[in-house]
């Protein structure tokens, strides 16, 4: 992406999202933010443009992207609505070839197989208990990453153990194998995904991301 677009940013109203957009701003990175009601938005600075609309909305979608360099998404599942992530990244690829963006960068949870896991004990425990208590939403998640691998175009999906909401930065392993602890800061995160837009060792792969000694101040 060239230096002077702006990112197009799902999510970022999530509990994690707002970490990801406050990292943003402290780059003074401009970026277009999907929000559903941009009245109750808790974020207003001349670096965002706010884009009204759901995910599941092609057409706030298209607007979303348009102009954009590349797309950064921590989508949360709405609560008691049905699974979101699939519709919302077929619209964003749609878009993404409309418009000639090739930089997608995603989360998801650790629960998403992959050809190259190797997923030790706790993750296949963990990705067990979601395929059983979350059918759904871990299917809709599957499908989700068969999307993204039926694609052309240079898509990182970041699969995540508990997020901790924390300014605290600690240690991070990245493993395309097996998930290697079981939290992950919430600002570690948001540095590592703004860190792909420029960095190409996982493109088109799907890395697991968690930290492995406890963060501190």
């Amino acid at each position: 992406m060239q230096n002077n677009q702006p990112i197009a940013v799902i999510g970022g109203t999530g509990k994690s999202g707002k970490y990801l957009v406050g990292q943003l701003l402290s780059r003074g990175q401009a970026f277009k933010l999907l929000v559903r009601d941009a009245k109750k938005s808790p974020f207003h600075h001349p670096l965002i443009e706010l884009v009204e609309g759901d995910a599941r909305q092609y057409a706030a979608v298209q607007s979303l992207i348009q102009g954009c360099g590349a797309v950064i998404s921590t989508l949360g599942q709405p609560k008691g609505e049905s699974p979101i992530f699939s519709a919302a990244t077929a619209n964003v690829l749609r878009a993404m070839g409309e418009y000639g963006v090739n930089r997608y960068i995603l989360t998801t949870g650790l629960n998403v197989d992959t050809p190259w896991d190797k997923k030790g004990a706790k993750t296949s425990a963990a990705t067990e208990w979601m395929k059983v208590n979350y059918a759904a939403t871990t299917a809709d998640k599957q499908r989700e990453y068969s999307l993204l691998t039926e694609s052309d175009i240079d898509w990182t999906l970041v699969r995540l153990p508990l997020i901790e909401l924390t300014e605290s930065e600690g240690k991070m392993v990245v493993s395309l194998e097996d998930c290697r602890g079981e939290k992950i800061s919430s600002t570690d995160l948001a540095n590592f995904l703004i860190a792909q837009l420029v960095e190409i060792a996982y493109l088109r792969k799907s890395p697991f991301l968690a930290n492995i000694l406890a963060t501190s101040n």
